[in-house]
Order: structure tokens, then C-alpha cells, then sequence
């Protein structure tokens, strides 16, 4: 039984405990004191166990949400390369009408299935160069535009919710004009 907690204060059996002898009474009053002190110790690390429960247990389930939102990604990435297939097919010179209307249609699609599942394109193209979305390729010299503005994209970026997916990989003004 020395896991048990003792019983509390005011309890039926320490009311009920007869006194002895003077001697006996002060021994009995200091192993009281000792028995209270145990059990104050054991309510704490009770109380404390039980924060730690709660804790580990808040901290497992934003583990969890956290991994269904990003868990995806990966299935991503590997679309990623099909939009941009798709993307230099739209720039391509083409008699074909049709052809082109069935490559853009199927390019809106695949934007749209990802658009559901949280994939948004990162703004680059007369942006503010920022380094967390965009990969400078080359720097160009220009008195046009403002020093550090995106000229061109070579490559889409892309985020997944708040999550950077891919970088954009763009062409970066130098003003030379200053």
C-alpha cells in the first residue's frame, strides 16, 4: 500500500485514532506531520503529472494537424514539373487553335485541383525582390525599373498554405540609374 495517498485531513480514521500517553502522543503527532508532508508531496507531483499529461497530449494533436495540412506536399512537388511543362507549351507559337484550347484547358484544371488543396502561386513578375519566396538567377543592370523589383520569372513558386513549396526563380533589377 505505499502507493496509495493517505487519507485527508479531518478524515474518519484519524479522528477516530485514540491518544496515549503524553510521549507516545508527540510521536504520534510528528509521524502525522511526516504522513501530511508525504501526501502534500504526492498531490503535487500528482498535479504535476497531470500538467505534463495534458500538455504532451495538446502538443501530439498540433503534431498530428500539422502533419494532415503538410502531408500532401510531397504528391505536390511532383505536379509541380507538369504546370511548368504546361506553361512553356502556352508560350510555344502554335497553328493549332484547338490545341492550344485543350492545353489550357487542362492547365486551368490542374490549377484549380491544386488551388483546393491549399497550392497558391507566389507573385513575382514587378514584385519587391523578397529572398523567402524568390531565388535570384541573374541580376540585370537597368535605369527602368526600381533597384531590387523583380523583372522576370523563369520559374513559378509555389506555397502550400503558409508553407514555401518552391521558390520562384527570377531575374533582379540593379538600377544603375542612381
Amino acid at each position: 500500500m505505499e502507493h496509495e495517498l493517505p487519507p485527508a485531513d479531518g478524515d474518519e480514521n484519524s479522528a477516530s485514532a485514540p491518544e496515549t500517553s503524553p510521549g507516545v502522543g508527540e510521536s504520534s503527532s510528528a509521524e502525522l506531520q511526516k504522513l501530511k508532508s508525504e501526501r502534500d508531496a504526492l498531490v503535487d507531483r500528482l498535479a504535476r503529472a497531470q500538467a505534463e499529461f495534458e500538455n504532451s497530449r495538446r502538443r501530439a494533436a498540433k503534431e498530428q494537424q500539422e502533419f494532415r495540412d503538410f502531408a500532401a506536399a510531397d504528391a505536390i512537388k511532383t505536379l509541380l514539373p507538369v504546370i511548368d511543362s504546361f506553361e512553356r507549351a502556352l508560350q510555344a507559337k502554335s497553328d493549332s487553335a484547338d490545341f492550344r484550347n485543350g492545353v489550357e484547358l487542362i492547365y486551368k484544371q490542374l490549377q484549380d485541383a491544386l488551388g483546393k488543396l491549399g497550392v497558391r502561386p507566389i507573385p513575382a513578375k514587378g514584385e519587391p525582390f523578397d529572398p523567402r519566396y524568390h531565388e535570384a538567377i541573374e541580376m540585370v543592370d537597368t535605369s527602368e525599373t526600381p533597384d531590387h523589383e523583380v523583372l522576370e520569372e523563369l520559374q513559378r513558386g509555389y506555397k502550400l498554405k503558409d508553407r514555401l513549396l518552391r521558390p520562384a526563380m527570377v531575374k533582379v533589377a540593379r538600377n544603375t540609374g542612381k
